[in-house]
């Protein structure tokens, strides 16, 4: 606080927030704004001075405080061209208004159903411009209303919400009549509260809603039209930098005074046209070339914007329509189609938020057209747009990953802060456009002592961890740097850029209403911390279909004692690992589950182990090592066949063994899924081993029906244990059949002649129990070392 201040002076600012006594440094991200000097107020305040210069970019700035233990959050500063003074509170009636003069910026609050009124004396036929940053402040979702009122409370102008604003406001008069107007500033609903701050501009500024063209080519001079200013249309020529700049704005400047909100304005190496006005059908279209773009206003409702250019046969063009990016109240409709018929080729509604976007390819050698309208035939003298159509280029963007992806406005870990002598890992974003192949990371610069291990991106991957590492003896010490993704084959060419996203009152839908995107991260050496970690890396792999244990070992300075929580920085495709596990009080090591599908690819991957404790100043972040997870097949394969058994009887389980990768030793095979009440033991397999048979024991309340089986596998290799699963298939369990009832007693009869008594027939066994007798008889064998008998039953069906 405040929230912004005049170029060409000095400001006093309160910075507010937590573990501040250690600070180092304030770190602007733009320039235009020198820190002179910062004072430790209290573990919780820093007063800091800064210089803004007298051609400081107007518009939103932002800072990070740097102390020796940390980097805070990013917070944003607003310039503007105006002297500012503070709003009194005794302003919420419309009969007693603060009084202001003209070109002033207040700065204020609105809390729970507030209205804020000023008063500024005006002359007939000057400009009254009002504009509001509040949202845009970024602390607190509300929702701005300005209004101009005169001194009878006729509204003369009002504003909600705007194209170019956002969520805040903005509007203008030209002055009636000499005498006293008032300006009126509330939430639109009337809500409010102790942090929904605002700088208020009021002054005669001009304030357009378009300027025409919206673009140019770097380093060019050339004039535009603002459009929308009650006073009337205003032509200005502007300059444009040598280079695309994604904090560029263009001002509409008049004797009068500066807008406070610039728009957003294309700077690109593409020869542009300006339409002609009279393109509202394709006979008229104004022509341009291609590459190249294409500028104009759907004026009018139910009015359409021809142009056209001429292609040769397999040409391809990135065709955008920008329009809402900036800052324009048209929803965009492109098409793309022949000249001499007008048929459409290619159309496009929404890719870019409400703009369009068309990938273009020419069929052969003629003219072409592209159109435009607002996709509710809207229009209006402000619905301004640019079509840019640029050859197809490779690029890459980088950023870091929210690590709460949930929660789109946490800054948890969007900095690197490693402390001296330790580690600290982030992933980072690789996102490739029309390029593929393998992309290595890089910084321009980094702090004194510090390093960093990344593997490079591979194709089809969008992340990769990266692992920073910090002598011991490293200055604490910070920067922002700029993160690089460059294609790992020096023939490919790709344009690379930092785009890190900041995201600012969040609504609903966890939508954010702002947002800032920068293009540098923070990075810096911090105090040494209490802990490190190390993982014990694997000697053996992940089976697929199996599991293992990553152990982690830390490592505790003298008198730290506290609990460490660990978590997976990176889980490849198709393997799962614990989300986190907790090195207790007093300990040293944890470990964390791990586990590979049947279908992770067998491979090896780079990866690390975040990890966080209190230090007795809040939490600090480290990390283990960059290690390497292999996965690999199955050493052992089973073959299981379908069982049966009655309750209270006892079944074998047949499974054959095949070892793809020979062990050593022995390994363990345990047969899961089995129902309550049914029991086998484990058994031990070697390499050799060509089958096994488990020997289900069930009781009479053993749960009757179907029930899968599996088996696991646990083998020793390299000191390691490895599980696995295999086989696979069904135990059915029977009900025993009931005993046939006793027979009823008949009368006696008269005894039949004696007959001669028939040969007794041998006991019919079922297979089953054939199946068993066989097993019995062959174990008996086996005892007195005898080969066995031949089975009588039959060999079992698959």
């Amino acid at each position: 606080m405040p929230r912004g201040a005049q170029r060409g002076t000095d400001a006093v600012l309160l910075f507010n927030g937590g573990r501040l006594a250690d600070v180092q440094e304030v770190l602007p991200y733009y320039p235009g704004i020198a820190v002179k000097k910062f004072e430790v107020v209290s573990d919780a305040q820093l007063k800091v001075t800064v210089t803004v210069a007298a051609d400081c970019r107007l518009g939103e700035h932002a800072f990070r405080v740097r102390t020796a233990t940390g980097v805070s959050d990013l917070r944003t500063f607003w310039v503007g061209a105006l002297p500012s003074v503070d709003e009194r509170e005794l302003n919420s009636q419309f009969e007693s208004p603060q009084p202001i003069t003209l070109n002033t910026t207040v700065h204020g609050v609105i809390d729970n159903e507030d209205v804020d009124y000023f008063v500024v004396e005006c002359k007939k036929g000057q400009r009254l411009a009002v504009e509001i940053e509040g949202l845009r402040l970024g602390e607190q979702f509300w929702d701005p209303y300005v209004a101009i009122l005169d001194a009878k409370r006729f509204e003369l102008a009002t504003s909600d919400d705007s194209s170019l604003l956002g969520q805040d406001a903005g509007c203008a008069i030209v002055v009636p009549a000499d005498g006293k107007y008032v300006v009126q500033v509330r939430e639109s609903a009337y809500g409010g509260n102790g942090g929904c701050h605002y700088r208020l501009h009021v002054g005669t500024f001009p304030r357009p809603t378009a300027v025409v063209p919206a673009g140019g080519k770097p380093g060019e001079e050339l004039e535009v039209r603002f459009v929308g200013d009650p006073a009337g249309e205003i032509k200005q020529k502007i300059k444009l930098p040598a280079a695309a700049d994604a904090q560029f704005r263009v001002h509409c400047q008049t004797p009068d005074g500066i807008s406070p909100t610039g728009f957003k304005f294309r700077v690109a190496d593409l020869p542009g046209v300006v339409e002609s006005g009279a393109n509202i059908t394709s006979q008229a279209a104004t022509p341009g070339t291609a590459p190249g773009a294409f500028h104009g206003v759907v004026s009018k409702p139910g009015e359409t914007k021809y142009f056209k250019f001429a292609a040769k046969k397999g040409q391809v063009f990135d065709i955008h329509c920008y329009a809402r990016r900036l800052g324009s109240p048209l929803d965009p409709v492109m098409y793309v189609g022949h000249a001499n018929n007008g048929a459409v080729i290619a159309a496009n509604d929404d890719a870019v938020g409400p703009d369009s976007y068309i990938r273009f390819t020419a069929p052969e050698d003629k003219e072409y057209l592209v159109w435009v309208h607002d996709h509710l035939k809207k229009g209006a003298p402000d619905y301004f747009f640019r079509i840019e159509l640029s050859p197809v280029a490779a690029s890459t963007s980088t950023g870091i990953p929210k690590v709460d992806g949930n929660n789109v406005s946490n800054q948890d870990r969007q900095v690197v802060a490693v402390p001296k002598g330790n580690r600290f890992a982030t992933m980072v974003n690789v996102n490739r456009a029309d390029w593929g192949g393998p992309a290595v990371v890089g910084f321009d610069a980094l702090p004194a002592g510090l390093a960093f291990a990344a593997e490079p991106v591979e194709p089809g991957l969008a992340a990769v961890p990266v692992v920073f590492e910090a002598k011991a003896d490293a200055p604490t010490g910070g920067r922002l740097a700029d993160l690089r993704a460059t294609p790992a084959d020096p023939k490919v060419a790709a344009a690379t850029s930092t785009n890190l996203d900041v995201n600012f009152c969040i609504g609903l839908n966890n939508t954010p209403f702002h947002r800032l995107y920068t293009d540098r991260l923070a990075i810096a050496v911090t105090d040494a911390a209490p802990y490190s970690i190390e993982v014990i890396e694997p000697k053996a792999p992940v089976l697929q279909n199996g599991s293992m244990n990553l152990k982690v070992v830390a490592k505790r300075a003298a008198g730290f004692k506290g609990p460490i929580t660990v978590f997976p920085l990176f889980t490849p495709p198709g393997m799962g690992i614990q989300g986190s596990a907790v090195i207790p009080e007093n300990a040293t090591e944890t470990v964390l589950p791990m586990n590979a599908a049947g279908n992770a690819a067998a491979r090896k991957w780079k990866t690390a182990v975040t990890a966080v404790g209190d230090a007795g100043k809040g939490p600090v972040w480290v990390s283990s090592q960059l290690f390497t997870l292999e996965v690999a097949p199955p050493f052992v394969a089973l073959a299981q066949e379908r069982a049966a058994v009655e309750q209270g009887k006892v079944t074998p389980v047949f499974c054959k063994v095949t070892v793809a990768t020979p062990f050593q030793g022995e390994a363990v095979v345990r047969l899961l899924g089995l129902p309550a009440k049914a029991t086998t033991p484990e058994l031990k397999i070697t390499k050799d081993t060509k089958d096994v048979t488990f020997n289900v024991t069930t009781e009479a309340g053993t749960p009757a029906g179907k029930h899968g089986l599996f088996c696991q596998v646990v083998i020793t290799h390299n000191g390691e244990s490895l599980a696995q699963s295999a086989g696979g298939n069904e135990l059915r369990v029977d009900v025993p059949l009931s005993p046939k009832p006793a027979a009823v007693a008949a009368k006696p009869a008269t005894p039949a002649p004696a007959q001669p008594a028939a040969p007794a027939q041998p006991k019919r066994l079922s297979r089953l129990e054939q199946l068993r007798l066989d097993q019995e008889e062959r174990e008996k064998a086996a005892k007195a070392g005898q080969p066995a008998p031949a089975p009588k039953a039959d060999a079992p069906k698959k």
